[in-house]
């Protein structure tokens, strides 16, 4: 049904956005750092119900709709070029901070981190683009039922980036003990982070392509 070519080309992109800082890797790794691996993991609990949303609509033909209505599609990716413009600033301004030294948050209850945690992926701009405009690319009409395909190319997807997404959180509180040491590399990594989320948003702003219809 779906093809060899299509599963590696979804997983090489899924692979390239999770390894992409965003919204989700920063909260991911601020709850990681400040609350454990425990809170960590109920947040990212959180993020894959977010996920296993987006295949839902995916197979229920969410291509389709933005792009029978383009403005739906325009709205979207302008606010998420602002929502990465906004975290680009918050990294790079003088005195910013990187996504591994996070600031102080108060401790929050499971059910709050799981809804933090799901609200947080339902509205990362990455995660709508690739769900609204790059994962119809890989579908092949002439292959079977679309929305059958689109499940499948939509579970691929959720499982490279829950396998990344769970190393980050594992990993997070040693890899801010350690950038912590060295204030270079912390530096480096906050303005790494900041000119991906700009360059992202600037994509989002330039890019003319429409959504492929399911």
């Amino acid at each position: 049904m779906v093809s060899t070519g299509a599963v590696l080309g979804i997983a090489l992109v899924a692979l390239g956005l999770v390894l992409t800082p965003g919204p989700n890797m920063v909260y991911l790794v601020s709850r990681s750092v400040l609350q454990g691996r425990r809170a960590g993991l109920v947040s990212l609990a959180g993020v894959a119900a977010g996920f296993f949303v987006y295949v839902v609509a995916a197979a229920a033909g969410l291509a389709t709709v933005f792009a029978t209505v383009p403005t739906a599609y325009t709205l979207l990716r302008v606010a998420g070029a602002a929502y990465l413009l906004w975290l680009a600033w918050k990294a790079l301004k003088p005195g910013g901070t990187s996504v591994f030294a996070p600031a102080p948050l108060p401790p929050d209850p499971p059910r709050r981190l799981f809804a933090m945690g799901l609200l947080t992926n339902l509205l990362n701009p990455k995660i709508a683009v690739l769900y609204v405009s790059l994962l119809p690319q890989f579908v092949e009409p002439a292959a079977g039922a679309v929305w059958a395909q689109s499940l499948v190319l939509g579970a691929v997807q959720v499982g490279v980036a829950l396998t990344v997404d769970v190393l980050i959180v594992l990993s997070a509180a040693r890899m801010s003990m350690l950038l912590r040491a060295r204030p270079g590399w912390l530096r480096a990594q906050r303005y790494l982070m900041g000119g991906v989320l700009a360059g992202l948003a600037a994509r989002l702003l330039t890019d003319r392509a429409r959504p492929a219809g399911a």
